[in-house]
């Protein structure tokens, strides 16, 4: 297994990845990092571990939109082209949603 270093909302990250898998690593990577700065991009959410739930809840949503086969997380993340993404509305409904579940230092109630 070989590791690649990547970055995600400017912090870099170093990851294990089977041989072969590099490409689709990042851009299940990219995805990722996608999905949080539109987060982060809001206003709303300033505490990295907070869009990083909400970055997970959106994916996972897209995933459960996505009937059989369920695809792995990586391979959602990348067949996902960036205008299936949530509207804005969603996102704000997401994030009251997770204010609602996480107490003021950010752990769940």
């Amino acid at each position: 297994m070989k590791q690649i270093e990547v970055s995600i909302m400017g912090q870099s990250y170093l990851l294990g990845c089977p041989d072969g898998g590099e490409e689709r690593l990042r851009e299940a990577v990219a995805q990722v990092d996608r999905e949080m700065c539109a987060i982060r991009d809001t206003g709303k959410l300033k505490a990295r571990e907070r869009i990083a739930v909400l970055a997970a809840l959106n994916l996972a949503y897209i995933l459960t939109d996505r009937q059989p086969p369920a695809p792995t997380v990586t391979q959602a993340a990348a067949d996902t082209p960036s205008d299936a993404l949530p509207a804005p509305e969603y996102l704000d409904q997401l994030i009251q949603r997770l204010d609602q579940a996480l107490d003021s230092d950010g752990h769940l109630l």
